[in-house]
């Protein structure tokens, strides 16, 4: 990679930790603060969130037909996506063993806490719920997919790829025959030092 797709990387990933800092704004400005898996609300906003909920009469009053109508379809990709979800973690836990490949927490990507919000009533509660699992699932199984390309293909491809996944921009470049196998052991070897990365992170620091 060179100086400069190194600095334009470098630049993507400082944007990435401004992003994070805006967030931890966001749960300033909204009143709420993460403690685990868990997101507590002050008081006084539940109450007002409850009070802003919407009675299934109404919602259902705002809903297009089509919307309702369309709604088997929709929940039955249910179906592939608990498909999906079982088949890439027996995957990983099958393959990535073989390989020294670190395995993907399966809870960093699919989250779910937005059916907790109070505001929301039982039909969106359902439907976040569902929307969380879904897309939980494809970014969790999207990461499984780039650190098996990592590992056997780090090249990229010819044309742009749309919306790539973030390890693709440190792969070779395409055509460039003299450096991809002097690569593919170092890209290896990134990968199996995620772990310890991954571990160092997760340690308690002392006060």
């Amino acid at each position: 990679m060179n100086e400069h797709i190194r600095g334009l990387v470098d630049r993507i990933r400082l944007l990435e930790t401004e992003l994070q800092d805006a967030f931890r704004e966001q749960e300033k400005k909204f009143r709420y603060h993460v403690e685990g898996t868990r997101v507590r609300f002050e008081q006084q906003v539940r109450e007002t969130h409850r009070e802003m909920k919407m009675r299934w009469g109404e919602w259902f009053g705002h809903s297009r037909p089509l919307n309702i109508v369309s709604a088997p379809i929709i929940y039955g990709m249910i179906v592939p996506l608990a498909l999906l979800d079982l088949s890439v973690t027996l995957y990983q836990h099958i393959c990535f063993r073989l390989y020294g490949i670190p395995r993907v927490k399966r809870a960093d990507y699919v989250i779910m806490d937005r059916h907790r919000l109070a505001y929301l009533n039982a039909f969106e509660k359902l439907n976040c719920a569902y929307c969380s699992y879904g897309n939980g699932v494809i970014a969790y199984a999207r990461e499984i997919a780039s650190r098996t390309e990592q590992y056997w293909c780090p090249i990229k491809n010819a044309r742009r790829v749309k919306g790539a996944h973030p390890r693709y921009d440190t792969f070779v470049p395409y055509g460039d025959a003299e450096q991809l196998h002097e690569k593919v052991l170092e890209f290896r070897q990134r990968l199996a030092g995620e772990a310890d990365s991954e571990n160092d992170a997760e340690k308690p620091r002392d006060s």
